[in-house]
């Protein structure tokens, strides 16, 4: 029949609403209908919500030890796939041009993502081959102003190894394994 599943939604709400009293709860119960979970609201900013681990909001990029060992390498993998292009990336070059290197890396001199267009796809982190890049769960992020405020660069992207195991610490164990896994294999 067209529009039960219209009714059905309705008799969802009809029934949470009523369980978030105490008499309907009891009028519930007289009527064998299971109560739901009652209030869902909660006093933000004084009750901040708590969210699952894979919950994901703006990426960050992953360093470990010192900032200055950060996993990039300035691929631009993620820019090529980032479906709003909200991500720019460009190598370090010294003076004659070529790829400048830390640690075995080639360094990316600037990292900028614009957060006010970013829709939270995590296809920059899947694509990522060195885990360099990573969803963070900080999700208080408001400015005055979009054009400046909201344009993360690397600086302000920058996150410890530390960071990432402390906020996803099934997800980092994942990622460390695969890491520890690349570092035994020989060169």
């Amino acid at each position: 029949m067209i529009g039960m599943g219209v009714v059905k939604g309705m008799l969802v709400t009809l029934r949470e609403f009523v369980g978030t009293y105490p008499w309907g709860r009891g009028m519930l119960r007289m009527l064998r209908i299971r109560p739901g979970s009652g209030l869902f609201t909660i006093e933000y900013p004084d009750v901040k919500q708590e969210h699952a681990e894979r919950f994901r909001y703006f990426p960050f990029l992953v360093y470990d030890g010192t900032p200055d060992n950060l996993r990039c390498v300035a691929c631009k993998i993620c820019e090529q796939e980032c479906p709003p292009k909200c991500i720019y990336i460009e190598p370090a070059r010294d003076a004659e041009g070529r790829p400048v290197k830390a640690h075995g890396r080639t360094l990316p001199a600037r990292f900028d993502i614009d957060t006010s267009i970013c829709m939270s796809c995590r296809i920059c982190v899947d694509v990522c081959p060195f885990d360099a890049i990573e969803m963070d769960n900080q999700y208080e992020i408001a400015a005055g102003d979009r054009e400046q405020e909201l344009l993360f660069d690397k600086e302000k992207l920058l996150r410890s190894a530390e960071y990432f195991e402390q906020i996803k610490p099934s997800e980092a164990a994942v990622v460390n394994q695969r890491l520890s896994a690349k570092a035994k294999k020989p060169a």
